[in-house]
C-alpha cells in the first residue's frame, strides 16, 4: 500500500481512524472536511470542501465518511467520478445518498474508475435487479462498516440461536 494515496472525505471520528490506519500502512493520506484549521493526526494534507476536485485527482482510494446532510447529497456524481484516476477505487461507508448511484454505475461500466466497495446504497436493501450485484469491479457489504463490534456480537448471537435450533 505504500506509495498509494488515500483520500478521505469526512474526517470525523471514523474518517480520522481510517486516516491513522492508512498512514500506518505507509500511505500518503489526504482528507477533506469543513474546518481545516486544526490538523488531523495521520493526514498529510487537508482540503476544504470547495477543493474536493484536487483530492479526487490525487487519490488511489477515496473513502466516503461524511454524514448525509443537504450539502453532501450526491456529493459524488458524474463530474467528480471523471476527475478520479482510472485506477482509483471508491469506498462508501457513509450514506447511500452521498453518491449519485446511477452515475457511479455508469462510471463503473465505462471503467472510468477501477472499482468500488459499497456498504450503503441510495435504496436499502439494494434491489435484486441492481447491476451492482453482478459487476466484477464492485464489492458489496451488508451495511456493517459503522458498527463492527455490534455486528460481531449480533452474528455470534445468531450463530448460537442457529446451533440451538439444530
Amino acid at each position: 500500500m505504500s506509495e498509494r494515496t488515500l483520500g478521505i472525505i469526512g474526517l470525523g471520528s471514523i474518517g480520522a481512524a481510517i486516516a491513522r490506519r492508512g498512514k500506518s500502512a505507509g500511505m500518503t493520506v489526504v482528507g477533506s472536511k469543513r474546518d481545516i484549521t486544526e490538523p488531523i493526526p495521520g493526514v498529510d494534507r487537508l482540503f476544504p470542501p470547495d477543493e474536493l476536485a484536487e483530492l479526487l485527482q490525487l487519490s488511489d482510494f477515496v473513502v466516503m465518511a461524511v454524514p448525509h446532510v443537504p450539502e453532501t447529497t450526491k456529493l459524488i456524481g458524474r463530474e467528480q467520478l471523471q476527475l478520479m484516476r482510472r485506477s482509483a477505487f471508491l469506498i462508501n461507508i457513509a450514506r447511500g445518498l452521498v453518491i449519485a448511484q446511477s452515475d457511479l454505475i455508469e462510471a463503473l461500466q465505462a471503467n472510468t474508475i477501477a472499482g468500488a466497495l459499497l456498504d450503503v446504497f441510495e435504496r436499502e436493501p439494494l434491489p435484486a435487479d441492481s447491476p451492482l450485484w453482478t459487476m466484477p469491479n464492485v464489492i458489496i457489504t451488508p451495511h456493517v462498516s459503522g458498527y463492527p463490534s455490534k455486528s460481531r456480537s449480533r452474528i455470534r448471537a445468531l450463530q448460537r440461536e442457529r446451533a440451538a435450533i439444530s
